[in-house]
């Protein structure tokens, strides 16, 4: 499964809205034959390409997929179909498929079949891989990443409001990434006004995200064409997830993040601090918006991630589930 994981990393950018899927298929006597990841939309499920690359070799062996087969027909034929044609044997899950077109039919397809099938290997590490996907599955609402930059001391600005760069080039091609593996990208109307960005993926190989302003910018802004929203937050999530927008990167300003953070609405925090201390009192805040009255009220999540970028530091949070 670990395989499987590192397998789907390459269709990370390109898959959605489908779920990136790695698979590995190993022959009767227990040796990898195939390898296979989700193409673009319209194009082969992770499943189909390893049994293909696989061939005679796959019957009675074992197909090892991070998420649970189709078992319906959309823009390709179900997986199941093909894992029972193809003579497997065994299939082994990382986690099951929340999409109501399938949460658990392709098991049952499987094992009706006589196939042998194990659910929940790494279901950790194979449920934080597919985050975006199960939780739009989940609720119809991308999954909502909230990317932030700051001093040591908590600044993303200083107080005339200058902030290239905080951060050094490691980080900022990291947060590039983290655009590339967005579908859209999120950032109010002041921030426009103010930095006039572009928001496109350009110090990594990806797509770029859709652009979506809260509020109107002026017909000449660099980040046009983009979706500009005058409603509800919580709206705007609605609408696209409508789309098929499995992860929401939310830039700026920090009015954007302590509105989204006040609505208890941002699944991951991504901070990136750098070894630089403003200082004082009259830096711009990382959020915006009241603070908590008290310290019991103040707002507690779980590190799931540390990493150093060149000097800088990356730290990701999120909220506890209960």
């Amino acid at each position: 499964m670990l395989a499987a994981l590192d397998t789907a990393i390459p269709a990370r950018r390109i898959a959605s809205p489908n779920p990136w899927v790695g698979v590995v298929i190993l022959s009767a006597d227990g040796e990898v034959v195939a390898r296979g990841t989700t193409e673009a939309p319209g194009g082969r499920h992770a499943e189909v390409v390893a049994l293909e690359a696989a061939g005679p070799a796959a019957a009675g062996g074992t197909l090892v997929t991070t998420l649970e087969p189709c078992v319906h027909t959309g823009r390709t034929p179900p997986c199941t179909e093909a894992i029972v044609e193809a003579g497997v044997r065994r299939v082994v899950v990382g986690v099951p498929d929340p999409d109501d077109r399938v949460a658990g039919r392709g098991l049952a397809a499987l094992r009706n079949a006589g196939l042998e099938v194990v659910v929940g290997v790494c279901e950790e590490q194979v449920r934080r891989q597919l985050a975006p996907y199960l939780h739009h599955r989940r609720t119809g609402r991308p999954f909502v990443v909230c990317k932030l930059a700051a001093t040591l001391d908590g600044a993303t600005a200083a107080p005339d409001g200058s902030s290239r760069w905080i951060t050094g080039l490691e980080a900022r091609r990291d947060a590039h990434r983290l655009r590339a593996e967005s579908d859209a990208v999120l950032v109010g109307a002041g921030t426009v006004l103010a930095d006039d960005p572009q928001l496109t993926v350009r110090h990594v190989a990806g797509p770029d995200p859709r652009r979506v302003v809260l509020g109107r910018v002026p017909a000449t802004a660099k980040i046009r064409p983009c979706l500009e929203w005058d409603g509800p937050i919580t709206d705007l999530l609605d609408e696209l997830g409508r789309q098929g927008v499995l992860q929401l990167l939310v830039e700026g300003g920090a009015a954007v993040a302590g509105a989204l953070h006040a609505l208890r609405l941002v699944d991951r925090y991504v901070l990136y601090f750098a070894p630089a201390l403003l200082g004082g009192s009259g830096g711009h805040p990382v959020l915006d918006g009241a603070p908590a009255p008290t310290i019991e009220a103040v707002w507690r999540g779980r590190l799931v991630g540390v990493t150093t970028l060149g000097e800088d530091l990356r730290v990701e949070l999120e909220p506890h589930r209960g």
